[in-house]
């Protein structure tokens, strides 16, 4: 676990001053730039991540190092594109979050690190070359609303194209999400036949729709304007201990359990505070977290998943290549617009 560095007094001095003032900490958005430390206790972090996610474990990491974490918020490809134009002069210190078939298809804007307590990660869900660090491994799940739609209606991907669920089905954009991208993949490795032919089926499946973000998955079809829908494990379980009256089910057609990551920019002006961030996402401590608190599978072989979990050996996994993915990824979603059409999102 990072120790305590010189910076933690700024840190705490800092904090002082703002509690007189009423000022809130960079990393909570607002901009209090007027107190930053020194650069060398300072750390630049783009997140794909949910606040509710990150934010416990950046607030936690500045306590224990009193290093100050600036948070940028976004997408998974709109931070990756961000972080690809900034590539002459990097603006951030760490990639935050995304699969890491979408980390691997920018690879040159990061630098292979291997993290201290990689030995302690499953072997399954190691970069080969390091240029990534596993954060945790998120199965692919289809969720359906649970008021309009009987048990045992849907159970796979080949659902997906009954005439009963055209247009009534949630997917977020893959060219803005992430998990919209590890989601398609997954139907192209499940689904038997032609990439092409599965592609323009399922936009014709969606008749020719789909979201701008994967949080709108949930709400859509927890309120009904889309009968079901292709989310993660860990969101639709947050969601229905919230309330919501949806069902998860893992395809028995098979689905992914692919991890997304963390990864240390090219250039990055806080080389050193990104790396002790990148050890600290992947101790003992924060991996316990995300099986406590955030129904996420621990990408350490010393945690245990949490018993609300569906056991992993259980449920039906496709072999996903994560390098093709990678390789493919710019051609898949050229691919993928043009099957959607003009009236898809672009």
């Amino acid at each position: 676990m990072p120790k305590k560095r010189p910076c933690a007094l700024l840190a705490l001095l800092a904090s002082g001053v703002m509690l007189l003032t009423g000022c809130r900490s960079v990393s909570s958005g607002d901009g209090g730039a007027a107190f930053a430390p020194d650069e060398s206790c300072r750390l630049v972090v783009y997140t794909s991540h949910k606040r509710e996610v990150y934010w416990p474990i950046i607030k936690e990491f500045e306590e224990r190092t009193g290093i100050w974490v600036e948070i940028v918020e976004g997408g998974t490809n709109e931070i990756l594109n961000r972080i690809a134009r900034e590539a002459g002069s990097p603006a951030a210190d760490v990639m935050f979050g995304g699969g890491v078939e979408s980390l691997e298809s920018y690879k040159d804007c990061f630098t292979p690190y291997r993290c201290s307590e990689a030995d302690s990660i499953q072997p399954r869900y190691r970069a080969p070359d390091d240029l990534w660090i596993p954060f945790s491994s998120l199965p692919v799940v289809l969720i359906y609303n649970a008021k309009l739609i009987d048990p045992g209606q849907v159970t796979g991907w080949a659902d997906l194209f009954d005439a009963r669920f055209r247009g009534k089905i949630a997917f977020a954009d893959p060219g803005k999400s992430g998990s919209g991208f590890t989601g398609l993949v997954t139907l192209l490795e499940a689904v038997e036949g032609n990439q092409e032919d599965v592609l323009r089926a399922f936009a014709d499946a969606l008749a020719n729709r789909q979201l701008d973000s994967s949080g709108l998955v949930l709400t859509t079809v927890a309120e009904g304007s889309n009968l079901v829908g292709v989310t993660l494990e860990e969101t639709a379980l947050q969601r229905i201990a919230a309330g919501d009256d949806i069902v998860l089910i893992y395809p028995d057609d098979g689905t992914s359990c692919v991890p997304d990551g963390n990864a240390l920019v090219k250039g990055a002006a806080h080389k050193d505070n990104a790396q002790l961030f990148l050890d600290f996402t992947v101790s003992h401590d924060v991996q316990q977290m995300l099986a406590e608190r955030f129904y996420r599978r621990s990408v350490r072989a010393d945690v245990e998943p949490a018993a609300n979990l569906a056991v992993q050996e259980d449920i039906l996994l496709i072999d996903y290549d994560v390098a093709w993915a990678s390789r493919n990824h710019d051609s898949i979603l050229t691919s993928w617009i043009f099957c959607l059409g003009a009236e898809g999102t672009p």
